[in-house]
């Protein structure tokens, strides 16, 4: 353990290795494991348990009771070395569970930057969450899901595994999702159907109008026409490919491997 001007409470159980960066500070009756790195800034405000090869970002909080690189919940997880790396600025609250990847997802559970985990949510192994994203109180998410920049999961929503999230996508409170949801889309249900386009997410972004046209356009055709997905797909091709709204919703169709919310 290597201390630069850390605050560590007498109570908090910091293991050999555990490497800690400048203005690090643990509250009282946290963990933080051998292999943990936790950068500049990162604060555990109490009872705040930090374990496996796990790397939080820069200024990172975490709020009591929240347990971060815990053995995945997976049966065929047999003890491999797997990681949980996250950007920074990220703030995880009260009970959020993170777990480390598995060798059959690459390894790794990854986290960028700037993201919201309200009490309760729990990420499962190997999902890779982009920035800028909100995951609202009870957000559960099984193995292997993919989630972009921006997006928004309502309150005791549930995530399918290998599911895909678009960015600026909003997942209403209470969906139960289990086809991918492209960007800029909002999805409400059990199983999760489209309802809409998700207009504040798309305000905040700030586009311009003629990217908000398009996405109207994209939205009309994938869902209030009577075209199939390929019909759709050929159908946008004939906006401008410049368009970065449009390749990025594109480019979604194209990964998408569970099928689109229809």
């Amino acid at each position: 353990m290597s201390v630069k001007e850390v605050k560590i409470h007498p109570t908090a159980v910091i293991e050999k290795g555990a490497e800690l960066g400048h203005g690090v500070e643990i509250g009282p009756f946290s963990y933080v494991g051998s292999k943990v790195v936790l950068e500049d800034g990162v604060k555990l405000l109490s009872h705040a348990s930090i374990h496996g090869r796990t790397r939080l970002g820069a200024r990172t909080i975490v709020w009591p009771f929240a347990s971060l690189g815990s053995m995945p919940q997976d049966l065929k997880y047999r003890g491999e070395e797997a990681s949980l790396i996250c950007g920074e600025d990220n703030m995880f609250r009260e009970n959020v569970t993170v777990s480390i990847g598995t060798e059959g997802g690459g390894g790794i559970t990854s986290i960028g930057s700037k993201n919201l985990f309200m009490a309760y949510t729990h990420i499962a192994h190997d999902c890779k969450i982009a920035n800028g994203c909100v995951f609202a109180n009870g957000a559960t998410l099984a193995g292997h899901i993919e989630v972009d920049d921006r997006a928004v999961v309502g309150g005791l929503t549930a995530i399918h595994q290998f599911t895909k999230i678009g960015s600026l996508a909003m997942l209403a409170g209470g969906s139960m999702v289990a086809q991918d949801v492209p960007p800029f889309v909002m999805v409400s249900g059990n199983r999760a159907k489209p309802v809409g386009l998700n207009k504040t997410g798309i305000e905040r972004a700030k586009f311009s109008e003629s990217a908000v046209s398009n996405i109207k356009k994209m939205y009309k055709a994938l869902y209030l026409s009577s075209l199939s997905l390929d019909e759709a797909k050929q159908e946008i091709l004939k906006l401008s490919s410049d368009n970065a709204e449009v390749q990025t919703f594109l480019g979604f169709l194209e990964r998408s491997a569970r099928g689109v919310c229809r």
